[in-house]
């Protein structure tokens, strides 16, 4: 690999990009806060949160309470919208000066965009799309866990030389930690040199999907290839137990359900407090996306199953021998109208 720009010796900290999308920070940027912290910890540097936009600075607190020790702001009427000009440009300069030793972005759709462009810029390596991150033991040096070949296997990279060690993170694979209101953090405001002419790509509507995130559900009712295109019993169950409905990837590729609703390997990773698993054979592609969940339930003809070995609760029967009785049993309990 080519020569990065600094090397480890004048690395320090540990860096987290604050993604924020009109005024409100992503869930995965609190997330990785969070990892980073505990991180930290064990080696004694500091978390510094790197946040960029235009009037963003009052969300510099929020990432202070979840773990950070510092947050450097970039604000600039540019940087109101994300753009891989502006973006990539303003926080290349932000890391040449900080010289983090490592660097954690959210695997959203920009955040993965601005990590590539940020390892090129700087000469280092990326390990993209974790499932874990740790430190190594005599070194120190970042673990980065990836899946990969269909979750056919479980590699373990490291960036020993160049600098900054960068990784990017899917949503929901770490736990949003809970918010220390009274905890003390420096925000650094840093000047920002930014023109028009820096950014190649005029951005004329900026539109938000409506689309669900079942990386927030408290309740998942998940079904795969054994419902048969049929999600109408799942459908009234998740709006009985007021949770969200996901789905395995073989619904997808049918074109039964959104992308947006697909759980696993390729999918979301979520952490409901009760997950009901129906009709999915519970390949490791998929159970990487809900094995944090703290109750699964999982019903399967198979009684062979994969899913089995993850679940809390079996029930090897037809999930629609199974779901009716289920439904009317919640609707009972809730006064027989579905309501609490």
């Amino acid at each position: 690999m080519t020569k990065s720009l600094y090397g480890a010796k004048e690395a320090k900290a540990i860096w987290v990009y604050l993604e924020q999308d009109e005024g409100r920070l992503e869930s995965v940027s609190l997330e990785l806060i969070g990892k980073a912290h505990e991180l930290a910890e064990a080696q004694g540097i500091p978390v510094v949160g790197a946040l960029l936009g235009d009037q963003v600075s009052s969300l510099a607190q929020e990432a202070i309470a979840a773990g950070a020790d510092e947050v450097r702001v970039a604000e600039h009427p540019l940087l109101r919208q994300y753009t891989t000009d502006g973006y990539s440009k303003v926080f290349t300069e932000l890391i040449l000066k900080g010289k983090p030793d490592i660097l954690l972005l959210g695997a959203t759709p920009n955040g993965r965009d601005l990590a590539g462009r940020i390892a090129v810029r700087l000469r280092t390596g990326l390990t993209a799309d974790c499932t874990d991150l740790k430190l190594e033991d005599k070194t120190g040096l970042l673990i980065g866990e990836v899946t990969g070949f269909g979750g056919g296997i479980l590699a373990y990279i490291k960036c020993p030389d160049n600098r900054p060690q960068m990784a990017t993170v899917r949503p929901g694979v770490f736990a949003v930690p809970e918010p220390e209101t009274s905890r003390k953090g420096k925000v650094v405001s840093v000047p920002v040199e930014l023109a028009e002419e820096d950014i190649k790509v005029q951005v004329l509507e900026h539109a938000v999907g409506g689309g669900v995130d079942i990386t927030r559900a408290q309740v998942l009712v998940a079904a795969g290839r054994g419902c048969g295109g049929d999600f109408s019993l799942v459908n009234e169950l998740a709006g009985l137990l007021e949770g969200e409905v996901g789905v395995s990837r073989v619904p997808v590729d049918e074109g039964w359900a959104s992308r947006d609703r697909m759980i696993g390997q390729t999918g979301y990773v979520t952490r409901p407090k009760l997950a009901i698993v129906c009709g999915i054979s519970g390949a490791f592609q998929f159970t990487v996306g809900v094995e944090k969940a703290e109750a699964i339930v999982a019903v399967n003809i198979d009684p062979d199953a994969p899913i089995f070995e993850q679940a809390d609760y079996c029930i090897v029967d037809d999930m629609f021998n199974v779901l009716p009785p289920l439904i009317e049993a919640v609707k009972k309990a809730r006064g027989g109208n579905g309501g609490r």
